[in-house]
């Protein structure tokens, strides 16, 4: 395997724990909502603002789905320059309060465990803290992610 210009160049030993990241601002319209979810979760309350009304919400609420692909987007924004394998799964996903059309998001990062593989490949386990917070800084999704995280010796052959 070669290094590429194109490819991230912070590896799994350049990583830390407790390392923080904050992603750019994202405003969601009604608009965006609605296709989003007629789209991906076509429940009533997502797709229909009249008939939103007469729900718990009051109104058209972003699809949970919805605000996890904002941000996958945002995280790669933030953490582009990491080398990640992939992902392997979440843990504690919490859908905490509801998005609404006006709200303006953005995504925060924080490493909270890096384990070195047991099994001898080039490679880490990052454990990171991600959360999308509203224009209040009220949480509005949480969850921990386990991502596999290249090292040296992967894109090297050391």
């Amino acid at each position: 395997m070669h290094l590429s210009p194109s490819r991230p160049r912070r590896k799994f030993e350049d990583l830390a724990i407790g390392e923080t990241r904050i992603s750019s601002l994202r405003t969601l319209s009604e608009a965006e909502i609605v296709d989003f979810a007629r789209l991906y979760d076509p429940q009533w309350f997502h797709t229909d603002p009249s008939a939103a009304r007469q729900s718990h919400f009051g109104e058209v609420v972003a699809s949970g789905i919805h605000i996890l692909a904002l941000w996958r987007q945002m995280d790669h924004e933030m953490n582009q320059d990491i080398d990640f394998v992939c992902g392997v799964g979440w843990d504690n996903v919490r859908m905490k309060k509801a998005v609404r059309a006006g709200d303006t998001l953005h995504a925060t990062s924080r490493i909270v465990d890096l384990r070195a593989s047991q099994s001898g490949k080039a490679r880490g386990t990052a454990i990171t803290e991600y959360a999308m917070l509203n224009q209040h800084d009220e949480e509005v999704i949480s969850f921990r992610s386990i991502n596999l995280v290249y090292c040296r010796a992967a894109v090297t052959g050391a």
